[in-house]
């Protein structure tokens, strides 16, 4: 990440004979050229730049405002200094500083100062790539590959950022796009100083890490350092901004990037300085004793004597610390490990989480959403929009899916890395990212709303016997709170229902059909589709409905009941003796009866009575012997009457005789 300084320039004049690393002290003698070259190989990259401005423009007055960053990211360079020093051999190194500090704007004016350098043209498109720039970048890019020059040092790296410009192009036409509003948080100083890998601490309260100015200055020593701040979150702002006070380790040493266990007693934080030219960093724990915090004490294990350990963040359910670490035994760069945690604070033996997250590039900055089973983390070592990209891979600490990126405008054409979610919500549904993106110094952080894509479920309604779909049905979705939604069946029997709650936990369905059975079920969804980017589609079982009886005068008998009586007659057991015969005939016929009431009586009793009269049919050719599964019925109570029963206001005894029946349908199919 890069880092700032807030020293003005007249105080670099007066210090420029001390490098910041390690009480490495530079001869008062030397030229701004050697010191400038003394600054760069130290990884001073802002500090290079300005010190090989005043070589190209000596003259130039010294502003008192200036300001310089004294650390910053150290990379490879691509740059060989000529035995002879050219003044383009100069801005070429000058562009090379500015590009490491991500200066991108600088760097890129300045390559273009440097034609007889074919290797500015890729350099150009990387910094034009990291700015937006990407026709630009493009039209540099692709000059740099078609270019003949035998000097060309980065052509396969070339060709990745193409694949990179290509991916970006597709981010960007992405239609879920509309779904997120990303916005900066609002932090004191953020511009200048940077505010990343925020971390909740307990309620509002959060940990994030800013560089801070230290007091007394050392000599030959960088007093802007990374440290551990308590902020409270406030909608989009981070307020009230204070130090986390642990005991100080002495000039360059950094701390940062921290996360508290799940009780809120430990912080695992990292902690890093310079030695023999390069970062190295650890991950060290201070708890909570009597209000206050202890003194950091290395955490065993996890750190390698010669290797950096950082990046330390703890599962919800406090078993594990995942971590990022470049000891070895892993595939290459810093990959992503994790450990058991125990009660007391310390951790037991660390495992890489293995070759399906962890590349030959650098993985770094997990995050572990138990909500989701979903591991996060940032990572250069696979194809995305360039810098360090995040990633998603669902599962836990031993078997993972395979990684995705997680999209623009998730990600940028910058460095975006640190991740947090509350664990009640969705991934993406309230989200803090860290990103230099945006024009300030470091990197900052954003808050990113998804809002949850469309949800559609759709089904189909098919014919119990015929399994041939029931079109113009109409189909009722009911959710546990009584809210109903109805939609009707095309011609294919499907149906579709926009807008529904994706959880579908005790959702109901009722079909309802002329002449067919009024039938509910339960939701049931069997699979989803989601490679739409804004709509999940999530299939419901097949519903079946059976047809319902209906009247058919030519295969139609009735039989009639005496007053409040269910028992049969003799001429009913006669007629009924008669469809017994069509039955034994007809191995495949079936029946279906309807019984009936006159209208006297209440409601209830009389849907009792004509259950029973179709039941006294139906259980006369069962015991004689008829399938129950070939028999169906159904009771109407005083429905549908076949005569008048009052006259003149008089009563029509006859009529109600007529009245009181069940009705045989023989079904010959």
């Amino acid at each position: 990440m890069r880092m700032l300084s807030f020293f003005k320039i007249v105080f670099l004049v007066a210090c420029i004979c001390w490098l910041p690393c390690q009480a490495q002290q530079v001869i008062v003698t030397k030229n701004p050229l050697q010191l400038a070259d003394q600054y760069f190989a130290a990884g001073e990259y802002y500090t290079a730049a300005y010190l090989y401005e005043q070589v190209l423009n000596p003259s130039a007055n010294t502003k008192k405002d200036d300001v310089f960053p004294v650390y910053s990211k150290r990379g490879k360079t691509g740059y060989i200094l000529p035995k002879k020093i050219s003044r383009e051999a100069i801005l070429y190194k000058q562009a090379e500083s500015y590009r490491l500090a991500h200066y991108w704007l600088q760097a890129d004016s300045t390559y273009k100062k440097c034609p007889d350098y074919i290797d500015a043209l890729y350099w150009m498109a990387i910094c034009e790539r990291s700015l937006g720039l990407y026709e630009e970048a493009a039209a540099n890019l692709r000059q740099y590959l078609d270019a003949t020059n035998t000097n060309k040092q980065h052509v396969d790296a070339a060709e990745q950022e193409w694949a990179t410009l290509e991916y970006i192009k597709k981010q960007l036409a992405r239609p879920d796009t509309v779904l997120v509003h990303i916005k900066k948080l609002t932090v004191p100083d953020s511009y200048e100083k940077g505010t990343f890998a925020v971390t909740p601490l307990q309620g509002n309260q959060y940990l994030i890490s800013k560089t801070k100015t230290d007091s007394p200055i050392v000599k030959g020593y960088n007093p802007n350092n990374s440290h551990l701040f308590k902020a409270v979150l406030e909608n989009d702002s981070l307020t009230q901004v204070t130090q986390l006070k642990l005991s100080d380790a002495g000039p360059l040493i950094n701390q940062g990037a921290a996360n508290s266990n799940a009780n809120g007693n430990c912080i695992y934080f990292t902690q890093w300085q310079k030695g023999n030219g390069r970062m190295v960093s650890n991950i060290y724990v201070t708890k909570q004793v009597n209000g206050s915090w202890s003194a950091p004490q290395l955490v065993s294990r996890i750190n390698t004597s010669g290797y950096s350990s950082k990046q330390p963040v703890c599962t919800p359910d406090g078993k594990y610390l995942y971590f990022s670490s470049d000891r070895p035994g892993g595939t290459g760069g810093f990959d992503i490990w994790y450990a058991p945690l125990k009660e007391d604070g310390s951790v037991g033996e660390p495992e890489n989480v293995g070759r399906t997250i962890n590349t030959e590039g650098d993985e770094q900055a997990p995050f572990y959403h138990a909500n989701s089973k979903t591991l996060v983390f940032a990572t250069n070592g696979r194809p995305g929009m360039g810098g360090f990209d995040l990633f998603s891979a669902q599962g836990n600490t031993i078997t993972w899916s395979t990684p995705v990126n997680m999209g623009y405008p998730v990600n940028s054409s910058r460095d975006d890395i640190y991740f947090y979610a509350p664990e009640k919500n969705a991934l993406l549904g309230d989200a803090l990212i860290g990103s230099d993106r945006g024009s300030g110094c470091c990197l900052e952080t954003y808050r990113i709303n998804k809002l949850p894509k469309h949800n559609r479920m759709t089904g189909v309604v098919l014919d119990n016997k015929t399994h041939k779909p029931i079109g113009d049905a109409n189909v009722v979705l009911t959710t546990p709170d009584g809210k109903t939604t109805q939609t009707t069946t095309d011609i294919n029997g499907n149906y579709i229902f926009d807008s529904v709650d994706n959880s579908f936990n005790n959702q109901q369905l009722v079909v309802t059909k002329q002449n067919y059975r009024d039938t509910a079920a339960i939701v049931t969804i069997t699979k989803t589709d989601n490679t739409n980017l804004l709509t999940d589609r999530h299939f419901n079982t097949d519903i079946f409905i059976e047809k319902k009886f209906v009247l058919k005068p030519e295969n139609v008998v009735t039989v009639y009941f005496d007053f409040d009586m269910y028992d049969l007659k003799k001429e009913a057991v006669r007629k009924l003796d008669s469809v017994y015969n069509v039955l034994l005939e007809i191995p495949g016929a079936t029946l279906q009866i309807s019984g009936y009431t006159d209208g006297k009586g209440s409601d209830a009793y009389n849907a009792k009575l004509s259950d029973r009269r179709a039941r006294a049919c139906a259980e006369y050719f069962i015991q004689k012997g008829i399938a129950a599964s070939r028999i169906t019925f159904e009771s109407f109570g005083a429905c549908c009457p076949l005569e008048m029963e009052l006259i003149n206001g008089l009563d029509n005894p006859d009529g109600r005789s007529k009245n009181r029946r069940a009705l045989i349908n023989i079904t010959k199919e």
